[in-house]
């Protein structure tokens, strides 16, 4: 394991070591933590989505730490994400580090991060599950429903999905033991268009606040 820090900010980068490879933990420390956050990434991008930039740079203020988590073939400069079964292994090799301050983490992450999130959630010990953008099915492929993953998580759950989301609508998702919020003419990345009736620092306020509120209930 590495450390770097960030002297500009309260933001510390460690490399944890995994069965599936190096990956890398971007951490952004709240003041007087009581929760973590892990998110991972999506399949077609790394933690720089904005709802991820912007979850780290609201939440730390309201007692919530935040790690970013890249997985292993995103650290060794991979394009292709590998099988769930190699996303879900490199998960498991950094959650030792994620418990280490010895708060309940809440497991997350958007797209196929959010995924692993829910198929791991109990097994790790997941204080709770947020997934952003949940890949209900392939675009264009409702028969192809990975519902079973989000309905299996185990813990409380929240998700926060675009209302134009190709890989799935809120409308579409079943109704479970999960809270749903939607992000109105939203993306899969949370984009809005520009004739959308809220702008893009409105969707992602939607987004933050949400979780904020989320993680509030939870303790």
């Amino acid at each position: 394991m590495t450390t770097e820090s960030d002297a500009t900010s309260d933001v510390t980068t460690e490399t944890i070591t995994t069965d599936a490879g190096d990956a890398r933990i971007t951490w952004h420390h709240a003041g007087q933590p009581r929760l973590v956050l892990a998110a991972g990434h999506g399949a077609g991008g790394g933690i720089g989505a904005r709802d991820l930039a912007a979850l780290a740079a609201v939440l730390p203020a309201h007692g919530v730490t935040v790690a970013l988590v890249e997985q292993p073939w995103r650290v060794a400069g991979k394009k292709v994400a590998p099988a769930p079964k190699t996303l879900d292994t490199g998960w498991r090799g950094v959650w030792p580090a994620l418990t280490r301050p010895g708060l309940p983490v809440i497991s997350g992450g958007r797209s196929a991060g959010a995924r692993v999130a829910c198929r791991t959630a109990t097994e790790l010990g997941a204080r709770a599950v947020l997934a952003l953008s949940f890949p209900l099915h392939p675009p264009g492929r409702p028969e192809k429903s990975r519902a079973d993953e989000l309905l299996g998580a185990g813990v409380p759950t929240l998700v926060v999905q675009g209302g134009n989301d190709p890989f799935g609508k809120p409308a579409e998702f079943p109704e479970g033991d999960h809270e749903l919020v939607e992000v109105p003419q939203a993306d899969h990345g949370f984009a809005v268009p520009r004739r959308a009736d809220l702008a893009q620092e409105e969707a992602l306020r939607v987004v933050t606040d949400a979780v904020v509120r989320w993680t509030a209930a939870l303790g």
